[in-house]
């Protein structure tokens, strides 16, 4: 099988690191990476003896696969034309700015018939993917904090942060949503900078999601009741914590808890997204986060924005 001819197209933080992972893989050849900064192009370009270039059009029809880590407001128009094009496409989180952007990205994909992956990038947390699904969880508890940082302001906290766990929990939940309050602040930015969502499932499931990038510390953790374990997911430390009923009593009439620890100390969740999306290219499979989990994860978030713009 020839390799995969691929590009980049960002070469901010998060880009680097996607050229980082492509070079890598044997299955993949990375052949340029795109940046209107030339400079910042080069300097990665350079590392990896490739194309440095400042207009990703040069490269449409002429590579397999691509990472869209261009801003927000960019996702759309730059992953339409890929998508257009033939290319296969994994587009950094959000999907798009509208849910209607979204829609036609997962149209163009389907007419083409090339692979929309979106990069919610905890779904490769090791500590998540050793969860098991033997439970639906009844009620979640979800904390992002993270202290400010100047590079994620094109969007509000809910769209930078909260979307990944609103993510994670719509694929637990086989359910719909049936109502969502919410409440949040701007403190640094014109934006919404710390925010918390209760999102109330058909199926009577509930989740308190909070995000702040505010903190004076960072912490990703989430907690999930479930009728006969708890469980806690610690995204940062990587560490999958879970307490169960036994068959022993601990008193009498009393099941008995049992607590095991997972610590995942090795994982790369951004190389394991990348080896699933070039896997899907490879054998036609549907990619963990499709465009369509993209697009749910996003409308949820824009619900969220718009109950806190209107207090």
């Amino acid at each position: 099988m020839s390799k995969l001819k691929c590009a980049v197209i960002g070469t901010g933080y998060l880009g680097k690191f996607h050229a980082e992972k492509y070079a890598s893989l044997e299955d993949c050849e990375l052949v340029a990476v795109v940046d209107i900064n030339e400079q910042a192009a080069k300097d990665v370009a350079e590392k990896y003896g490739i194309q440095a270039l400042t207009n990703y059009e040069s490269l449409l029809g002429s590579v397999d696969a691509v990472s869209v880590v261009v801003p927000t407001q960019v996702h759309h128009i730059v992953s339409r034309d890929f998508l257009n094009a033939g290319t296969h496409v994994l587009v950094e989180k959000p999907i798009t700015v509208t849910v209607e952007e979204a829609e036609e990205l997962i149209a163009i994909a389907k007419e083409k018939n090339v692979i929309l992956q979106v990069g919610h990038l905890e779904r490769f947390n090791p500590a998540i993917t050793g969860l098991d699904k033997e439970e639906k969880p009844l009620f979640i508890e979800a904390h992002r904090l993270s202290p400010f940082n100047p590079r994620a302001n094109d969007v509000s906290v809910v769209l930078d942060l909260m979307i990944h766990d609103i993510d994670i929990i719509l694929a637990m939940i086989d359910s719909d949503i049936s109502r969502i309050d919410a409440s949040g602040t701007a403190v640094l930015t014109n934006g919404t900078d710390i925010a918390n969502a209760r999102l109330t499932f058909a199926n009577g499931c509930v989740a308190n999601v909070t995000a702040s990038r505010i903190s004076m510390k960072m912490e990703r953790k989430m907690r999930m009741f479930r009728p006969s374990s708890y469980i806690a997911v610690d995204f940062q430390n990587k560490v999958l914590t879970k307490h169960k009923t036994g068959d022993k009593e601990m008193f009498p009439g009393i099941p008995e808890i049992i607590s095991e620890e997972s610590v995942f100390e090795d994982g790369d969740a951004l190389l394991e997204e990348i080896k699933h999306f070039v896997n899907c290219i490879q054998t036609g499979n549907n990619p963990l986060v499709s465009g369509e989990a993209g697009k749910r994860a996003l409308q949820a978030a824009i619900e969220i924005t718009k109950l806190l713009k209107h207090g």
